[in-house]
């Protein structure tokens, strides 16, 4: 398992960023767009916070996750709450490997 800190832990990251964009795109199908006034993007709401979280799971453990995870509480860009939202990466992940 490879993992590091600093600039080691970034370079898994872009390694991992192309995949990951691709797992979230999948966990975001049928989902409907963040419904606050001030969303920068069409994308869902939990989309960024769940790229970042595997991102740096990634990072961290150098593999993927499997079963179920319960992504933190986040905030939108008026400070206010978004709730945790669990995510089952036994079937998102379904299809998907690591870049060597």
């Amino acid at each position: 398992m490879e993992t590091k800190s600093g600039s080691g832990q970034q370079d898994l990251i872009n390694r991992y960023r192309t995949v990951v964009e691709q797992i979230v795109e999948k966990w975001a199908v049928g989902k409907p767009p963040n419904p606050s006034p001030v969303a920068t993007s069409n994308k869902p709401s939990g989309y960024f916070r769940l790229t970042n979280w595997l991102l740096e799971y990634l990072a961290a453990h150098g593999e993927l996750p499997s079963g179920l995870h319960d992504m933190p509480e986040g905030r939108d860009i008026l400070g206010n709450l978004e709730p945790s939202f669990p995510v089952d990466f036994d079937i998102i992940l379904e299809g998907f490997t690591l870049p060597e």
